[in-house]
């Protein structure tokens, strides 16, 4: 393994505590940098943190030293850090009188659903930290970090996955494919145990320096690739940010599979029964093809068939082979290149696509449920619109309501009560003076934001639907104003109650 800052467990607490003092946070550096300056850096734009930074204070040095990675004064250095300590377990390396950074250390909020937010930090290579192994050009890094190696920190990837997870407590959760630790920082806040595994050794060194830097100790590092390390186990929770790129080789560890096409993420998805424990849940966020002549919604139907798990896939993105191509190209920073190499490297993503009969290739996300239930639901679906964050309570509540749905007929739906979710609003759609409207369309504004268009009855339901009365009493009540059979009235709405459940503009009442 590359050099890498030393794992002194009584040093680290000394650095914490000096990060700590100078607010180097993430509330910290939002407030230094305001928040122009903050989102340009979250794109690698360092010029409005630069300019934000010209102070010289404790927190100035290390925006500059450990996100900016510019040199500053051994003298500001000393100021805001145990700086002998550091340089002698590698954090820094010392040029004459100036200092410099040998990895990035990016405050991250560490959030919970339900708990206060805590400060942690991201420890990961230099240049990694946001824009890929492009970050740092061609070569090798000034610390002579192979690239294949490199470790990648906080990026919008990791973010979104942890905006994903069901966090509740939960007995044990794993990280597959750990990386810097991102994952593995929220987990160890609402499980018991945790075990992090990356097949790259740097990452798991780099996991256990986040870790530690940020206050947790007692987590488990298993070396292996996907479920190997862990074989026989089951976890409450698996979260997986993995190698999913679709690639024509193995260029870079953090981001591909080795496997052909998108048999990575099929792989995961297979597995992950045998690994989860009966209510668990797995995420992981995934590329997938889709083939000439095959639907991609059978195709990722297929992946999930079998294994008794519910699963929820969002394709929240469609790329055609060209673009997918040069997304990764400028990831690996070849575009910096010579045009050659550029261009080679080009034509192989596409000789490869064309050859395999891949059309374009889908980002989204999976989430896995060991219901137990004898018929699983499977639902996969395109969402290309914004939702809100964090989802992982959505998501929760999305499962148990397919449950309701899976437990419930015609009748026993009729019999329940109903409340209308929080923040769903109703349009009214027509022609200016008209007396009637042509479209009534409910509309969610929490969680994925839907918006669906409802008829007369519709609208009256969830318009007076707030626990009380039975949705057949409702039903009869509408029939009665409209001048409708009940029976025949009664016949029609489960379906549109089954319609508005599943998208969560109802919820039932259980209790």
């Amino acid at each position: 393994m590359t050099s890498s800052p030393a794992l002194d467990p009584a040093r680290l607490a000394e650095l914490r505590e000096a990060l700590l003092a100078a607010s180097f946070t993430a509330d910290g550096c939002l407030d230094l940098l305001g928040p122009t300056g903050y989102a340009a850096l979250a794109r690698s734009e360092a010029v409005p943190a630069l300019r934000a930074t010209r102070g010289g204070t404790p927190l100035e040095t290390l925006v500059r030293l450990f996100l900016l990675q510019q040199p500053v004064p051994y003298a500001a250095g000393a100021a805001a850090l145990p700086v002998e300590n550091c340089l002698a377990d590698g954090w820094l390396r010392r040029d004459g009188d100036e200092l410099r950074a040998t990895v990035d250390v990016r405050p991250y909020a560490n959030e919970v659903d339900g708990l206060d937010s805590a400060d942690a930090w991201v420890v990961s290579d230099l240049g990694c930290a946001v824009g890929g192994a492009g970050g740092i050009g061609s070569g090798e890094t000034a610390a002579g970090v192979v690239r294949k190696d490199l470790v990648l920190g906080v990026g919008g990837a990791s973010t979104t996955l942890a905006n994903l997870t069901v966090r509740r407590p939960v007995g044990s959760a794993l990280d597959l494919g750990s990386g810097s630790g991102v994952q593995t920082l929220h987990a160890a806040r609402h499980a018991q145990r945790v075990t992090a595994t990356d097949l790259n050794p740097r990452a798991l060194h780099f996991t256990r320096l986040t870790l530690a830097l940020s206050g947790f100790a007692d987590v488990e590092v298993v070396e292996g690739s996907l479920f190997e390390p862990v074989a026989g186990r089951r976890f409450d929770l698996i979260v997986s940010n993995p190698p999913f790129v679709i690639s024509p080789g193995s260029r870079f560890v953090y981001r591909d599979g080795g496997m052909a096409g998108d048999d990575l993420c099929r792989t995961l998805v297979r597995n992950a029964a045998s690994h989860l424990e009966p209510g668990g849940y797995c995420h992981l966020l995934a590329n997938w093809q889709h083939v000439k002549g095959e639907d991609w919604h059978d195709r990722l139907a297929g992946w999930v068939a079998g294994t008794g798990l519910d699963a929820w896939v969002v394709q929240r993105q469609v790329q055609d082979v060209a673009e997918y191509a040069e997304l990764w190209l400028r990831d690996g920073g070849d575009h910096r290149g010579p045009g050659s190499d550029y261009q080679d490297r080009y034509a192989q993503w596409l000789d490869a696509f064309e050859a395999a009969g891949v059309e374009g290739v889908g980002f989204g996300w999976i989430t896995l449920r060991a219901g137990g239930a004898a018929e699983p639901t499977v639902r996969v679906e395109e969402w290309p619109h914004p939702v809100e964050q964090p989802l992982g309570p959505h998501i929760d509540r999305w499962f148990a309501r397919q449950d309701f749905l899976r437990s419930h007929d015609d009748a026993a739906l009729l019999a329940a009560r109903y409340v209308l979710a929080d923040e769903v609003v109703q349009e009214q759609v027509g022609a200016p003076g008209a007396d009637d409207p042509e479209h009534v369309i409910l509309r969610h504004n929490r969680g994925m934001r839907r918006a669906t268009k409802v008829d007369t009855v519709g609208a009256g339901f969830v318009g007076v639907c707030d626990g009380t009365l039975a949705a057949g009493d409702i039903v009869d009540a509408i029939a009665q104003l409209l001048g409708e059979e009940r029976v025949v009235l009664r016949d029609r709405v489960p379906e549109s109650l089954r319609m508005l459940t599943e998208q969560g503009f109802i919820e039932p009442v259980t209790a």
